[in-house]
């Protein structure tokens, strides 16, 4: 129970900043919004992960592990069906310039829009785990 409830405490927290990292997400309702989407990402990272992970597993084997990426990807489209406050769009990266290093101008479609957002939002929660562990 006590592990349960600290994901959907990770999971909260890691929606209430992603918005601030990628443009394209949008979360609107508050705060009962985001607790009704961590307990609705804990819930499917804890029960239909393993499910995906299982019936994935030849094609998982086949590209090293890089198809898992996709996983997350669907959870994250059953989020935002699931929870209608919850939107992932289309956006832009518009061209920086840091210490000499120039960054081209970067348009996420709304496909590369979910798997960027499936990335980050992984990098957000194993660095809370990691900082709470």
């Amino acid at each position: 129970m006590k592990s349960l409830v600290r994901k959907i405490a990770i999971y909260s927290f890691t929606l209430y900043v992603l918005p601030f990292i990628v443009p394209g997400v949008e979360i609107s309702g508050g705060l009962d919004t985001l607790f009704l989407g961590g307990l609705l990402l804990a819930l499917m990272f804890l029960v239909l992960k393993p499910i995906l992970n299982l019936l994935s597993f030849p094609i998982n084997l086949l590209t090293l592990g890089l198809f898992s990426v996709f996983t997350n990807v669907l959870i994250i489209y059953l989020l935002t069906i699931f929870l209608p406050n919850v939107s992932i769009t289309e956006f832009t990266y518009q061209r920086v310039e840091i210490f000499g290093f120039i960054t081209p101008v970067l348009f996420f479609n709304t496909f590369y829009s979910y798997i960027y957002t499936a990335f980050m939002l992984s990098i957000i929660e194993s660095s809370l785990v990691w900082l709470l562990e």
